[in-house]
């Protein structure tokens, strides 16, 4: 699943460092070993004693009274006698619980803060099988949990359509079930909708009947055994594109009149689908395959089995308003979910916690396969901050194992983060590296055929790649999945006459506040190392156990360590190593120089070197360099940009990123191909937007003349450039800038135009305007998908964090009944890591709805480390980069 709604250029976009300190992390790894999978020893919350095979439910949704009527009839297996049945239910009332064609009727009792029901029955019920059956009304959300609505514009006006998200414990909000993963059944869904309603659900549709009053029931036949949150029910006045893939009908589901919009991501899946049944070596099991694009109430991507949910943006692609890279995006999220319908859907994780499995091994393989299908993209390179954010986080005090304990589902969602993905993604990749990639390729294979329409931990897949590698995986995985933080290997040369030998020391990467006088317990890795020179091809590897010492070469030859940076760990080079590889920068590789400029980064961070340092590398970058290492430096710049908001250090340190950064832009120029799908198309589009961000006056001028240009003739504007032009003029909008934007969005009936406009709005810095952008919040004017990226837009790419910090104060509950329960635990701490002072640590300490929950208070401890972090590197860095800024002038 992708959960959140990411924009290619949003630089402004905080993610908070998530995570919590287990006890079990003091223990030694082999102490903590995971077991291979048991149904009785699996973590949850309901108990073993009855077992669901079989749903047969039938829904009937009010989309005006936003409920829906429901029945079910569930087949179930008791293993043990009992008077209870437990299972799960949120929001629901049941009106009627009976067993066995009526032989019982059972006592129900509701625990909303459980979300549990408990039948009660008069007679025990014996071991064997028994088929419950259930009455009930479920509703319909607002917000992406369970069955919800999304509103959206036609030229015909407004119009509604439902859809669901159900990962991880939301289908309990549709119809009583046992809501954990380790429970797999099969589903036959039967629902009644209205007769212009085309439904979809996890399995073709069996058939269709009439009914007099308007509406129609659709009758879907039994999925293949499936845990609950893969459920899918879409409805709505949508139409549907199909192709064949080798006898599986493969499907784009839109609303009426965007289907050819689906063509890309149809054709891809095709594609795709033919090679993950090679690669898997088991061939996808369902009739059909849907790709069904939905235009609000979620912002991401879920994998649901044979139903695939997207938000609209994130699978429709329109050639003539959408620039060409954001192919790149959609195939991306596309391969993510349809990876998943192997690792996660054929064979699923048994708890949560193992997520990782499910998560970071479909991040792993979308970029695997747009290396297979457009090698030009350069997916691993130009992803590289993938696997920075997992640094960032890993690093920290409240970081988790990958493989982490999770005590229910409000802490399962908290694990939806970038080290259960990105590290997971990271470590994946090193460990294919390390075995060979034919090698894992058999492993996995080997796995999915063991766990097929069943269950599975890490064990069992690391058990899988030692039978067909014949290497000891389990000693190397534990250590980067079973603790957490990041290694650091430490490296210098030594020399002994004309030869050279390099020195590595393992110690454990930390950033922890200056101020906060405490460490880290130490900890170990296995760690798999590449070692090369410069202009080499072939490095030489090696498991670093401790410590070592290999041979280097001559003496003042340049070896880089983590060559073609494949492994997830840090190097900090001593004085002489370093002195080398600066020198050989300009030879080394692009995916060489990004990992020596993002390690030389992250040292400062961590205060093992001065900010001069990495300041001098950006000095001996050319113009010309790769848009991944021109990436690299906007990251950073705009990072201490936003730490040096309202300090007297802002204004040089923005004229130094200005004069850095406008040479890049000079030699791309404003227009160059006008549309292509290449990387200079892209870093012309990070360029400018930054640039735009850093109040270039030139740039601001410009945008707003193309702008204008775009009002009077839109197809003066190529699609390359519909996403930074708005946002330069955004964020320097006067009022009649920023009632254009609005009208713009309110126009437009194509959902990546309205994220785009409804954005650029937000980031105005004028104050008059953020307000009024806050208060279109609370609106139906905006789909419940733009609040929260709204606020947060308001808060930094508008500077106006105080405003929206109050504005989320005084209008919590109204935010909370339309984003969702959770919006207080998981929202509101992310928004805080927006300060960098104590005052509003002690304000999110203060915020008692943040406290509420386990997984809230794991959300908080994290952002208040984030919030400790950020001040600190403030106090250190800016005063120093002030400094070195002021005796090395740039000319302009």
């Amino acid at each position: 699943m992708n959960r959140t709604m990411k924009r290619r250029h949003s630089r402004s976009s905080v993610i908070a460092a998530l995570g919590l300190i287990a006890i079990g992390l003091l223990l030694p790894i082999d102490a903590r070993a995971e077991q291979s999978f048991s149904f009785d020893n699996t973590p949850g919350k309901l108990p073993k004693t009855a077992v669901p095979t079989h749903y047969a439910i039938e829904l009937a949704p009010d989309l005006q009274a936003l409920t829906a009527e429901g029945s079910e009839v569930i087949d179930v297996e008791v293993r043990e006698t009992t008077w209870r049945l437990q299972l799960n239910a949120a929001n629901l009332a049941i009106a009627e619980a009976s067993i066995d064609d009526g032989a019982q009727r059972a006592e129900v009792t509701l625990d909303p803060k459980a979300e549990t029901a408990t039948l009660t029955f008069p007679t025990a019920l014996t071991k064997g099988l028994h088929r419950l059956r259930l009455a009930f009304t479920a509703k319909i959300n607002p917000f992406g949990r369970g069955l919800f609505f999304a509103d959206y514009p036609t030229e015909a006006g407004s119009k509604r359509m439902i859809s669901t998200q159900l990962e991880p414990a939301d289908a309990r909000r549709i119809f009583p079930c046992w809501d954990e993963p380790v429970f797999k059944a099969t589903f036959a869904l039967t629902v009644t909708v209205p007769q212009n309603f085309l439904a979809i659900s996890n399995m073709p549709i069996a058939k269709e009947e009439p009914l007099a009053d308007g509406r129609k029931r659709v009758v879907f036949p039994p999925t293949p055994k499936m845990s609950s949150y893969l459920f899918v029910l879409s409805a709505g006045e949508l139409e549907r594109i199909t192709a064949d893939a080798n006898g599986v009908t493969v499907g784009v589901v839109t609303t009426v009149g965007k289907a050819e919009k689906g063509r890309f991501a149809l054709d891809n899946a095709v594609k795709l689908l033919a090679w993950y049944n090679d690669y898997f070596g088991s061939k996808y099991p369902l009739p059909k395959l849907d790709l069904i694009a939905v235009p609000g109430g979620f912002g991401g991507a879920m994998e649901n089995w044979g139903g695939i949910t997207f938000f609209e943006s994130r699978l429709l692609f329109d050639p003539a308003t959408t620039p060409d890279t954001a192919r790149r995006r959609i195939f991306s999220v596309l391969a993510h979910e349809m990876a998943h319908q192997w690792f996660g859907d054929l064979v699923t994780t048994a708890w949560w916690d193992n997520l990782w499995l499910n998560e970071g091994f479909a991040s792993w393989m979308q970029e695997k396969a747009a290396e297979h299908f457009y090698p030009q993209w350069k997916s691993w390179l130009n992803g590289y901050n993938q696997k920075q954010l997992a640094f960032s986080l890993d690093a920290r005090r409240t970081s988790h194992p990958i493989q982490q304990p999770v005590a229910d589902h409000s802490v399962a969602m908290t694990a939806f983060d970038p080290i259960t993905y990105n590290k997971g993604q990271a470590f994946i990749r090193m460990l294919e590296n390390y075995l060979g990639e034919d090698a894992f390729r058999d492993g996995i294979r080997q796995y999915m055929q063991a766990h097929a329409y069943s269950n599975a931990t890490t064990a069992d897949l690391w058990q899988a790649l030692e039978r067909a590698t014949g290497k000891q995986v389990s000693a190397i995985a534990a250590s980067f999945t079973e603790q957490d933080g990041v290694p650091l290997v430490i490296a210098e040369t030594v020399c002994d006459g004309d030869a050279q030998r390099l020195t590595l020391k393992q110690e454990r990467f930390m950033i922890i506040p200056s101020q906060a006088n405490a460490t880290l317990p130490p900890l170990k890795w296995r760690v798999p190392v590449t070692v090369g020179k410069i202009g080499a091809t072939e490095p030489q590897k090696l498991l670093l156990d401790g410590n070592a010492e290999v041979a280097a070469g001559k003496c003042g030859d340049a070896v880089k360590v983590n060559f073609g940076d494949i492994g997830y760990y840090r190097v900090d080079y001593g004085p002489r190593l370093r002195a080398a590889l600066t020198k050989q920068l300009a030879q080394m590789a692009p995916q060489d120089r990004v990992n020596f400029l993002a390690d030389d980064w992250a040292m400062v961070q961590a205060g093992r070197a001065e900010p001069a340092s990495y300041l001098a590398l950006i000095d001996a970058l050319a113009a010309n360099d790769a848009r991944a290492v021109w990436d690299q430096v906007l990251n950073t710049l705009n990072g201490l940009d936003r730490l040096a908001r309202e300090r007297p250090e802002q204004p040089a340190l923005e004229a130094y990123a200005r004069a850095k950064l406008r040479p890049v832009l000079d030699r791309l120029g404003w227009d160059g191909s006008g549309a292509g799908d290449d990387d200079d198309t892209l870093l012309r589009a990070d360029l400018i937007w930054t640039l735009g961000d850093l109040r270039d006056a030139d740039i601001i001028s410009e945008g707003r003349r193309r702008f204008a240009a775009f009002l009077k003739d839109p197809t003066s504007l190529p699609p390359a450039q519909r996403e930074f032009v708005p946002h330069v003029v955004g964020v320097a909008a006067r009022r009649e800038d920023y009632d254009a934007l609005l009208a713009l969005a309110r126009r437009s009936t194509a959902t990546n135009e309205r994220v785009r406009y409804y954005y650029a709005a937000a980031s105005a810095r004028d104050g008059a305007l953020a307000q009024d952008t806050l208060a279109l919040t609370l609106t139906r004017e905006l789909p419940s998908t733009l609040v929260n990226g709204l606020i947060n837009e308001v808060a930094q790419s508008g500077w106006h964090r105080e405003l929206a910090w109050d504005f989320l104060q005084k209008n919590l509950a109204a935010l909370t009944a339309r984003q969702g329960p959770d919006f207080p635990h998981e929202f509101v701490p992310n928004f805080m890591t927006t300060f960098s002072d104590e005052a509003h640590a002690d304000a999110l300490r203060q915020f008692a709805p943040a406290q509420e929950t386990l997984g809230g208070r794991v959300m908080t401890s994290r952002a208040l480390e984030a919030i400790a972090i950020s001040a600190d590197l403030k106090a250190r860095a800016l005063p120093a980069i002030d400094a070195w800024i002021k005796a090395h002038p740039v000319n302009p």
